[in-house]
């Protein structure tokens, strides 16, 4: 949860009519197919989502960086198959490996993913590849399936969007953030991405390196990056990349851009990994230092700290506690959400919890989907206020509700000084002043993330030779947690 409360990411639904097909031309095969959406309803799609991103996630404070992804993704669209279209693009201040596109030319790389590339070269792939997506119109295809299956959720959603798009907290579910894309699509795209950026002259040879570098962090080194898990591996993407190469005539390479000193210099500094003053979780506590609170969540259940939401699961499924920014007093926010269809509410008292003034509301409520058991209590503290929100199907009420209610109550200030002193770590540039192998480079400029991970980042391995001058990465700070 950020330190800024934004607004809660807000339905697509934008009057889309799905009763009505029609075919279209697709810009770069050329051939036509159906299409439930127009251009403009596509542009409209892809808007929404990517204010309703911009809100809840914010992007990088680097106007340098945010310059670069902007000019790279703006020269490549100008003279793709849809130069018309209302690019942007933007840097989410994310820590998840990841790039995606949304409709009408919205792109959005992360900070985590800018972290593990090494070069512009490389960037320009990747953006390149989510271009492809957009003017191969595979994103309006994934984003109308989207669309539906988030109707379908609608009906859970009882007070916020947050408990349809976190209803289940180890999958992906029907969030739109998490458009997945066919073998057939990838490949298209991954064309797409190599042509775009050897257009502008970058140097292709470097492409393989983006595959390769998720491809480890696949294989164990950190969490498997988000664009893999969205954009699913449709083969060997190393050896179709480098056959590209093969087939590009050697001239092409004559004057290529690699652009990797100037690159890695933007990243000089930059927050690695996940940012600890956005909240973290210390076991089942969860503390935020920037807005000076924790609570205890039950032990054993599936927890993730969203930009808008902070969330956990029971491991059977059957309840679930989240905490939401809410508008206005406690009672008002609390009556907003309680005033819905189909909602009883069995208790409401004023109470206090911890010192800090409170409405606590015990309620049923009948769905078309089933019945659920709520406790939901609001608080004002500091200048925002909470809405700590459980929930339970009733067949596990009596063994979830004890928990659900003590978390609850667990909110409380913050006051342990480690915690509210917490930093996260960073990316800091090393010029080397000797040749050296990327083992010893590890010890003798630690780092706070294990060995193999600085490898990950650089592109390296162990063994890997490294001349004098050569300037690398390594990730200070943020330890102690």
């Amino acid at each position: 949860m950020r330190a800024t409360i934004r607004l809660p990411f807000r339905s697509l639904v934008v009057g889309l009519s799905l009763t009505t097909s029609a075919c279209a031309t697709n810009p770069v095969t050329g051939r036509r197919e159906l299409s439930l959406v127009s251009e403009a309803q596509e542009v409209q799609m892809g808007r929404d989502a990517s204010r309703g991103d911009l809100q809840r996630v914010g992007t990088v404070a680097n106007p340098a960086v945010q310059a670069l992804v902007r000019r790279i993704g703006t020269q490549m669209a100008a003279t793709s198959e849809r130069p018309g279209l209302p690019w942007e693009f933007h840097v989410l201040d994310d820590a998840a490996v990841n790039a995606f596109a949304y409709p009408g030319g919205f792109i959005f790389v992360t900070r985590g993913l800018l972290t593990h590339l090494n070069s512009e070269a490389e960037l320009a792939e990747v953006i390149g590849h989510e271009i492809g997506h957009v003017t191969a119109r595979h994103s309006a295809a994934q984003m109308s399936q989207a669309t539906l299956a988030q109707l379908g959720l609608a009906g859970a959603s009882i007070f916020s969007p947050q408990i349809a798009r976190y209803g289940d907290l180890l999958g992906t579910g029907a969030s739109l953030l998490f458009l997945k894309f066919g073998r057939d699509d990838e490949l298209q795209a991954d064309a797409l991405g190599f042509r775009y950026s050897l257009a502008q002259g970058y140097d292709v040879r470097e492409s393989p390196k983006v595959f390769t570098t998720l491809g480890r962090l696949g294989g164990g080194a950190g969490r498997v990056p988000e664009w893999q898990s969205t954009h699913p591996d449709p083969g060997n993407r190393v050896q179709r990349a480098q056959q590209r190469i093969a087939e590009t005539p050697p001239t092409a390479f004559a004057n290529a851009r690699v652009n990797r000193a100037e690159y890695l210099r933007l990243l000089d500094n930059m927050v690695f990994g996940e940012n600890p003053r956005n909240g973290f979780f210390d076991r089942s506590r969860f503390v935020h230092p920037d807005l000076r609170f924790q609570l205890d969540f039950p032990g054993g259940w599936k927890t993730s700290n969203q930009p808008d939401a902070v969330i956990a699961v029971s491991a059977d499924n059957g309840a679930q506690i989240q905490l939401v920014p809410g508008q206005g007093t406690p009672t008002q926010a609390l009556q907003g959400l309680l005033q819905r269809q189909g909602v009883t509410v069995k208790q409401s008292a004023q109470t206090t919890v911890n010192g800090i003034p409170a409405v606590l509301v015990a309620f049923d409520a009948q769905l078309e989907q089933g019945a659920l058991n709520g406790l939901a209590m609001a608080v004002r503290y500091g200048d925002v206020t909470y809405v700590l929100l459980g929930l339970t199907v009733p067949q596990v009420a009596a063994q979830h509700g004890p928990a659900i209610e003590a978390t609850l109550r667990s909110f409380r200030p913050l006051t342990d000084p480690a915690a509210l002193n917490v930093q996260p770590a960073r990316v800091q540039l090393v010029t080397l002043d000797q040749a050296m192998t990327g083992q010893q480079f590890v010890q003798r400029f630690p780092s706070t993330v294990p060995a193999e991970q600085v490898y990950v980042i650089n592109g390296i391995e162990a063994g890997t030779a490294l001349p004098r001058g050569t300037l690398l990465k390594r990730v200070v700070g943020g330890a102690g947690r």
